[in-house]
């Protein structure tokens, strides 16, 4: 019998054959629709995108699974421990959301500061006001919370805007258009320096409850918040406190504790928080990007037996 893989997402015509062009001999299953794959789950060596199907047929019962792509670049909602312990490697996206979510930092941080959620909601009223309009991004201070693929392209854009770029990445390796690299440890340090805290980490053991109310009291009083990563490292009731305190000035934020946003949070009535439902990420060219960027690659790797080249996961860091 031939190699099976299973892509849990329907794609292009252009990709599926980009695909079976690498893999001639495989069977190739591709499609949303569960009918297709099912059946086929434990007789699958790769298969790109979660399913609850998958952890039922291909990992927690025995089958053939050697490498999984997750369409997501968080793997914390994966049950690792069991993966880890059938060796089965895991590609993330990493990467994938470079672009779609750096844009989305600098429309929250433009949105608040120039006051635009403030406009939205005089237009709905039919109000003329200037809202107290007098915020600025140039020259001031960004502080990038994780520096991997979103964290680069932030730090890049932030370039344009004449701004000093501190980050806080694991290795403290220095990175391109950043201007000062720190340490995760030395978080608390750098804080009271950031007009603006973006945090693009991703959520492990280490960055859980990484933010809470001392962070909070660190920060400047005219700083702004976004959090892109994972809601779990805000201490929410804290940053809900910090806000309603005036600790901070705002907050953009994309994730949460617990999604979707409970209609009872604090959160939905601050006028100087913007919320958008865990959507910075998307994109028009997502699949495309995991496809050729990421599981291509590692495909053609794959089939010679070499290790994968692009974000393949390490276990002992989460990431």
């Amino acid at each position: 019998m031939s190699q099976t893989i299973i892509i849990t997402h329907d794609l292009t015509e252009e990709l599926r054959t980009k695909i079976t062009e690498i893999v001639p001999n495989w069977n190739v299953v591709i499609g949303k629709d569960p009918s297709i794959w099912t059946d086929q789950l434990n007789e699958a060596e790769i298969i790109a995108g979660w399913k609850k199907e998958v952890g039922t047929s291909s990992i927690e019962n025995p089958s053939k699974l050697k490498w999984f792509q997750s369409w997501s670049a968080g793997v914390n909602s994966l049950p690792l421990s069991t993966m880890k312990k059938k060796d089965i490697m895991i590609s993330t996206a990493n990467g994938v959301h470079a672009f779609p979510i750096s844009e989305t930092i600098f429309g929250l941080l433009l949105g608040l500061t120039r006051k635009i959620n403030s406009y939205v909601q005089n237009q709905q009223k039919k109000v003329w006001h200037h809202s107290n309009l007098k915020g600025e991004i140039h020259k001031k201070t960004i502080g990038i919370i994780g520096v991997g693929a979103i964290g680069k392209e932030t730090a890049k854009i932030s370039k344009a805007f004449g701004m000093k770029v501190i980050g806080i990445r694991n290795s403290g390796q220095t990175e391109e258009y950043v201007d000062e690299m720190y340490k995760i440890d030395q978080l608390n340090e750098i804080l009271p320096q950031c007009d603006f805290v973006v945090i693009t980490l991703p959520l492990t053991d280490k960055t859980s409850q990484l933010f809470g109310a001392k962070q909070f009291e660190l920060m400047k009083s005219s700083s702004i918040l976004v959090n892109i990563g994972r809601g779990e490292i805000v201490i929410e009731k804290d940053l809900v406190e910090a806000l309603q305190e005036g600790q901070i000035a705002g907050a953009g934020l994309d994730v949460f504790e617990t999604e979707p946003l409970s209609m009872d949070s604090p959160l939905w009535d601050f006028d100087n928080v913007i919320i958008t439902p865990h959507t910075s990420g998307a994109t028009e060219y997502y699949d495309q990007r995991v496809i050729e960027d990421i599981f291509l690659p590692n495909l053609k790797s794959y089939i010679k037996g070499d290790p994968l080249p692009v974000n393949l996961l390490d276990y002992s860091k989460g990431y």
